[in-house]
């Protein structure tokens, strides 16, 4: 009977799955399955580490020689070379085998082939290390957030605007608010499991406010349940800002050619007036028209020229000057035009006006102003005795004042 249970436990040891050997307190091999020699070659009289290792001393931590010294299982992760040169990553255990006395005569160490099981962990960590790569240097801002809207994780970008926000309600992240938003996006993906899209206004740390389009998306656990949501903004601050630009320039062309389409009509009258007087001969209605024809050409070149000058970006020619002398200065260049269309000029310099500023702006400026008070003059109907402007300059003591007044037609 005992010869064909040896023969039965045979068959077993070498059916195992794994490499299965028995060795000595030497770590020599004196027993191995079909599964090592077939990876291993034939042992012989060899030590393990020779075989598995192919070095010439034991290893330093050995879990056979553990086994040996207590007498107990151990486990350890290695990693062998076969007879052909392949690397296997195994899963090692050892148990003892006891003698008669009690004691530790062999060990017997299963290894199990555990490569494919090290590839998988390496791709997880490969598309984790890949996914928080992404999450990081995505351009925009994202954060994971709770049931509760406290935020479990940001992204490079939030942490630089906003700073480090773990664990804060993100209203008080975003908006510096101590309750939460109406309508909260978060919520509704928490509520519905649908994403979510909002335009908002946030502040950053530093107190700059920033328009975000802000996107949420539901994550799920194993079980498919909703337990955090993800919330993604965009900066579409500088989008908001051309938007406001496109329509001051919209604004700027219509009322330009409101204003250009005024002088054409009245460039227009002009020149009926003089066509009509020169068929009847009428010197006086062609020196009307004339006038009025040189006063539009002139209103025309003046706003060209405006709309030339403005168009362009200038760096300001900084320097020391004097504001009143040219407030006077510009005061005799507008008088002789203002007295044409019977408007008096009066000017009032208290002080220099000394500062630091553009001299050719200033000018403008100034000149600019004081064409739209005698044109307000010049239309104006009403029944005044006189028309006048006065051009004031004061010194005050952290800057300096103008006044531009005018009796004319005024303003809607």
């Amino acid at each position: 009977m005992d010869r064909p249970r040896r023969r039965f436990s045979d068959r077993i040891f070498d059916a195992m799955p794994g490499y299965l050997t028995v060795q000595d307190r030497d770590f020599r091999i004196i027993e191995a399955n079909d599964s090592f020699r077939e990876d291993f070659g034939d042992y012989g009289d060899r030590y393990c580490y020779q075989v598995y290792k192919q070095r010439p001393e034991r290893c330093e931590d050995c879990p056979v020689a553990r086994t040996f010294a207590d007498g107990q299982k151990h486990r350890s992760e290695e990693l062998v070379t076969t007879l052909a040169g392949k690397q296997v990553s195994v899963l090692v255990y050892t148990t003892p085998i006891i003698d008669d006395n009690g004691d530790v005569s062999e060990v017997i160490e299963m290894s199990t082939d555990i490569s494919q099981l090290k590839e998988l962990q390496m791709d997880i960590r490969t598309s984790r290390r890949k996914y928080r790569q992404l999450f990081e240097e995505v351009p925009c801002f994202i954060s994971i957030q709770d049931r509760e809207l406290n935020i479990v994780d940001v992204n490079r970008m939030h942490r630089e605007t906003f700073g480090v926000g773990f664990g804060r309600k993100c209203y008080d992240v975003y908006k510096h608010r101590t309750e939460a938003c109406m309508p909260c996006t978060v919520l509704q993906t928490f509520q519905d499991g649908e994403s979510h899209s909002h335009e908002e206004v946030v502040t950053s740390q530093s107190g700059e406010s920033i328009n975000v389009l802000v996107l949420t998306a539901p994550l799920r656990n194993g079980d498919g349940e909703i337990d955090s949501v993800i919330e993604m903004g965009t900066d579409i601050t500088r989008i908001r800002q051309l938007q406001d630009k496109l329509a001051s320039v919209g604004l700027l062309i219509g009322t330009v050619s409101h204003g250009i389409k005024g002088l054409l009509n009245s460039l227009d009258g002009g020149i009926y007036l003089i066509n009509s007087g020169l068929k009847k001969n009428d010197t006086t209605r062609v020196d009307k028209g004339w006038n009025m024809a040189l006063r539009n050409i002139h209103r025309i070149r003046s706003m060209v020229m405006d709309i030339l000058y403005y168009a362009k970006d200038r760096d300001p020619n900084w320097e020391q000057i004097s504001v009143g002398e040219i407030l006077q200065d510009v005061c005799k260049t507008m008088t002789d035009r203002a007295e044409k269309v019977d408007v008096e000029i009066e000017c009032v310099v208290e002080g220099t006006g000394r500062y630091e500023g553009d001299r050719q702006m200033i000018r403008s400026m100034l000149v600019n102003f004081i064409e739209n008070a005698i044109d307000a003059c010049r239309i104006d109907q009403s029944n005044k005795p006189k028309h006048h402007i006065k051009l004031e300059l004061h010194d005050l003591d952290d800057g300096i004042q103008f006044i531009i007044s005018d009796n004319g037609i005024g303003m809607d």
